[in-house]
């Protein structure tokens, strides 16, 4: 087990409990600043487990796949069962002026997969769709995930950036575990419509 206990916190109504503190890998691979050499990226991952801290958070667009890859690489290092896994979906490439995205089943699956490959374990827990593809029904991409869940390849599905009725859709699919988006000093927009409907759903 980690050396210090961090408080837990359940995510949805599915089971999920992970460490009310979480680790963002993001940075790791240099979105923010240089990349750090992968020696120092799985030192730091294994140093916040150290401190309690047992979500972890990655994306298969953060460092065009290298932080899957340093994340899979220290995880091999620690005990996987005490650690929540996060990884995200959807974002295809990002251009100059615009974001592409995709949502399709196929896409989805493929994803997947390869998270799965990268990340060198056989179950992701909260698996979530980076950006909505508005070109596809909900629905569709909502029926694949439910099919890895119940494949066992991930335990739980997430949102990002979500619009309230894309929520609910996709929510009548299959329930969401979290959702993330922004919440700060800056950003009290959610606070309308998507805390609200995210405290009835985590009812449900």
């Amino acid at each position: 087990m980690a050396g210090v206990e961090v408080p837990r916190v359940k995510l949805g109504s599915q089971g999920l409990e992970v460490s009310k503190l979480g680790f963002g890998c993001m940075g790791l691979s240099g979105v923010y600043n240089s990349p750090i050499s992968e020696e120092d990226g799985i030192a730091i991952i294994k140093d916040a487990y150290s401190k309690g801290v047992t979500f972890f958070d990655t994306a298969d667009v953060y460092g065009a796949s290298a932080n899957e890859v340093l994340v899979g690489k220290a995880l091999k290092q620690l005990p996987r069962e005490n650690i929540q896994l996060a990884t995200k979906f959807g974002i295809v490439r990002m251009e100059a002026t615009k974001m592409v995205v995709k949502g399709t089943p196929e896409y989805v699956r493929s994803c997947c997969e390869a998270s799965l490959k990268r990340l060198g374990v056989e179950y992701i827990d909260l698996y979530y769709q980076h950006r909505v593809d508005t070109s596809i029904p909900i629905e569709e991409t909502m029926g694949e995930l439910k099919k890895l869940v119940e494949e066992g390849k991930i335990k739980y599905i997430g949102l990002s950036e979500a619009s309230p009725d894309t929520i609910r859709r996709a929510h009548a699919v299959h329930p969401i575990t979290a959702l993330q988006m922004e919440w700060s000093l800056w950003t009290r927009d959610i606070e309308e419509e998507i805390v609200p409907l995210c405290r009835l759903i985590s009812l449900q």
